[in-house]
């Protein structure tokens, strides 16, 4: 794989258990420290914004720092929560736990596949039919259906955020979604800046073809749509 190392920000959900399913909290994992944010106070800590250069939007902290997630942000919070199956692979591939070359991202992916499929044979084995399919909300009493809801999964591609908002009808008045794909585009733009020594030294076609597959390690929702990349190299 191409050399490159990068300091990353690490934002993944808390769990008890590898957060593939669920998760009560949001880590930022930075400078060797670890904050856990509350998942209704994730306004307070990060901002979604447009930039002027793109039609998509941006994620990063309140200070302007971009951050990763995804499966690397996951393993490094998580590593020793992965199954045994999973962990077992990833030592005997000597895989370390802070993944730094976004290259490797796709080696990730693979562990987590291992993860998720020895869960589900788990999951199988293990199974009890519940007396009932769903949970009864309990409303308390002279309650409203005003209200506002939050949550947050882990998508394939990392953190997905969602708040809703509902009016005295029970209907949605407000909605907002942040998902991975915002919330990686700043992160993703910085590393093709750090990969940009090693583009000069390319032909145009292979430094287009390593950007794509940068773009590609990232994020599978968008690896359809790489080759919208237009490569411009412009002298001083």
């Amino acid at each position: 794989m191409p050399p490159l190392d990068v300091e990353y920000v690490y934002v993944a959900l808390d769990a008890p258990e590898y957060p593939l399913e669920r998760g009560d909290a949001i880590l930022v994992g930075r400078d060797g420290t670890t904050t856990r944010v509350p998942i209704d106070r994730f306004d307070e800590h990060f901002v979604e914004r447009q930039v002027p250069h793109s039609n998509a939007l941006q994620a990063t902290l309140h200070d302007g720092t971009t951050y990763l997630t995804g499966p690397a942000a996951r393993l490094h919070h998580h590593a020793e929560r992965l199954h045994p199956r999973a962990r077992a692979a990833m030592e005997s591939i000597a895989l370390p736990r802070s993944v730094r070359n976004p290259h490797q991202f796709l080696v990730v992916r693979a562990l987590e596949l291992v993860h998720a499929f020895a869960e589900a044979l788990d999951l199988v084995d293990a199974y009890v039919e519940p007396r009932e399919a769903f949970v009864h909300e309990a409303s308390a009493a002279g309650a409203t259906n005003a209200r506002v809801g939050f949550g947050a999964t882990e998508a394939p591609r990392g953190l997905l955020w969602h708040r809703y908002e509902l009016d005295d009808e029970g209907l949605v008045r407000d909605a907002r979604i942040v998902p991975p794909t915002s919330q990686n585009q700043a992160r993703i733009e910085a590393d093709l800046v750090a990969m940009a020594p090693t583009l000069l030294a390319l032909p145009h076609d292979e430094a287009t073809a390593l950007c794509e597959r940068l773009i590609r390690s990232y994020d599978p929702c968008i690896s359809c749509a790489t080759h919208f990349l237009d490569l411009r190299i412009e002298g001083a």
